[in-house]
């Protein structure tokens, strides 16, 4: 296991406006949904627990909004009428997507990242804030969930925007950390085939190998059948926990099902599944046996 850690430093921008007609609550408070601060620290400790203490997020920079994001097109949200829209469950602005380079320009974060005084930003918004879960940006940014930023190649470090949705736990924040989980795998493993694609042996799955599943992905655990189906009882056999012995890979199986990793229940099966991501010292054929390292720091991959 590697003995060092990782402590990326992380802007934090979250967009909480304050409600003057309902009593000056914040949106969070008006519809009784999670409060930032504490979604950060469990977010913070869980990937602290699933990287074996590997990785140590540190909040550089905090930044609350009283207002709400610029979309694509011009369009900005005022009180009236994103309460409205969220009460009546209807009438959301299209196109949602959020205008990136505002908010970067805004917020001065290429010059940050440059500087080397934040390593990625969390942005916390509401529903239909229009975040991507996860986008990448800077020199030679590659598909991260999403297509890279536009307009960033100035900088000349990669960095990583999550969005994430406050009126949900901390389980769909692992969900977006585990699809930048995916994207980047993909393509740091881009040019090996084969047996010496191991990110595509790590996400067998016995859907798609029968017989033959190690740790899936973010929606397919080893059994399920389907999208989500973290709860599925059916028993397969798996090489899951042989990849704790990575890269010393022993060809070991068990039989399992839901019960190893939460019976359904998201944020569980996230961990056990990230728990899993090798993080050894040394390398194979050229890729570091840590794969957090990539996770965590784009500019890592080749």
């Amino acid at each position: 296991m590697q003995t060092q850690t990782m402590k990326p430093k992380v802007l934090a921008v979250i967009y909480n406006p304050i409600i003057e007609g309902a009593g000056y609550k914040k949106l969070t408070q008006l519809f009784g949904w999670y409060e930032p601060e504490e979604l950060i620290k469990q977010y913070i400790a869980d990937i602290s627990e699933a990287s074996g203490g590997f990785v140590q997020y540190e909040i550089a920079e905090k930044i609350e909004v009283d207002g709400y994001p610029v979309l694509g097109d011009g369009f900005t949200y005022d009180d009236e009428s994103f309460v409205s829209c969220w009460r009546e469950r209807s009438g959301f602005h299209k196109p949602e997507e959020v205008d990136y380079n505002a908010i970067i320009e805004k917020f001065k974060i290429m010059q940050k990242v440059e500087k080397g005084l934040i390593d990625e930003v969390w942005l916390f918004a509401f529903p239909y804030a229009g975040f991507w879960e996860s986008t990448m940006a800077g020199k030679d940014a590659f598909y991260c969930n999403s297509d890279p930023v536009r307009d960033t190649q100035n900088c000349p470090r990669r960095f990583i925007i999550m969005g994430f949705n406050y009126e949900r736990d901390v389980g769909c924040m692992l969900e977006d950390l585990g699809h930048r989980t995916e994207s980047i795998m993909k393509y740091v493993f881009r040019d090996k085939f084969g047996k010496n694609d191991l990110w595509e042996a790590f996400s067998l799955f016995d859907a798609v190998a029968p017989g033959e599943a190690n740790c899936g992905n973010v929606h397919f655990a080893p059994n399920s059948e389907k999208d989500y189906d973290w709860g599925n009882k059916r028993y397969v056999m798996s090489g899951c926990d042989d990849w704790y012995k990575f890269p010393f890979l022993t060809g070991a199986r068990k039989e399992m099902n839901c019960q190893e990793w939460g019976d359904g229940n998201m944020r569980t099966h996230h961990l056990w599944w990230l728990k899993h991501i090798p993080r050894a010292a040394g390398e194979t054929s050229g890729i570091s046996n840590n794969w957090w390292i990539y996770i965590v720091d784009p500019n890592k991959v080749k």
